[in-house]
């Protein structure tokens, strides 16, 4: 019986693997014996999570009137309107080339 797939090529390639499987199953690293109780082992380090932890603050707001003022000088919601409807910068305006 003759197998479609089994040309000169799809063999070599196969046996080519499986020859490196054995090699690379048996090999282990050296280390402490894990039943030895006087094994010598790297000391226990814990670190906790919440060791970096800040608490959330509350970002401080001006007085309204003065933010209110602030915007009507800017041009109002219209300004933010037209700034959100202008088209994009390409990428290449944004990025340049540097030689």
């Amino acid at each position: 019986m003759r197998i479609p797939f089994a040309t000169p090529v799809t063999l070599t390639v196969a046996s080519l693997i499986l020859g490196a499987v054995p090699p690379a199953l048996s090999q282990t690293t050296a280390g402490p014996d894990p039943l030895d109780p006087r094994a010598t082992v790297p000391p226990l380090v814990y670190r906790s999570v919440l060791q970096d932890y800040r608490p959330h603050a509350e970002a401080e707001l001006g007085k309204w009137l003065d933010t209110n003022d602030r915007v009507g000088r800017i041009g109002g919601w219209r300004a933010y309107a037209r700034q959100a409807a202008a088209p994009d910068k390409p990428a290449s305006a944004v990025m340049e080339r540097k030689p």
